[in-house]
């Protein structure tokens, strides 16, 4: 599945995290949890992992290996795999430690 649409704020949580995300509209609310994603940004493409959340109608990624501001740029995420359902955490050491793991999971999928 990929999804087009411009960069805009959100939360800032995942950031906090230290995963700061590319967050564009979710199209396709029948769409949820993580997935290995790749995502195209001006020409190039980057490997991610990203969360598609249907309640908040939002879908973030976090670009491997980029840094720079993404605030207004249009982008494109395809879903390439899933790598597990949304899950509610207790607190943000869990979802850290999870967000680690989908990262890693990712990584390996689209190596």
């Amino acid at each position: 599945m990929e999804f087009h649409g411009i960069v805009a704020g959100g939360s800032a949580k995942a950031h906090a995290l230290g995963y700061p995300t590319a967050n564009i509209s979710l199209t396709d609310t029948s769409v949820s949890g993580v997935y290995a994603a790749r995502v195209r940004l001006e020409d190039k493409d980057y490997i991610a992992v990203a969360f598609a959340d249907p309640v908040r109608q939002i879908l973030e990624a976090h670009l491997f290996d980029f840094s720079g501001n993404l605030y207004g740029k249009n982008i494109s995420i395809t879903l390439v795999e899933k790598i597990r359902d949304t899950a509610q955490f207790t607190n943000d050491e869990e979802l850290k430690e999870a967000m680690h793991d989908d990262a890693l999971r990712a990584r390996e999928l689209l190596s």
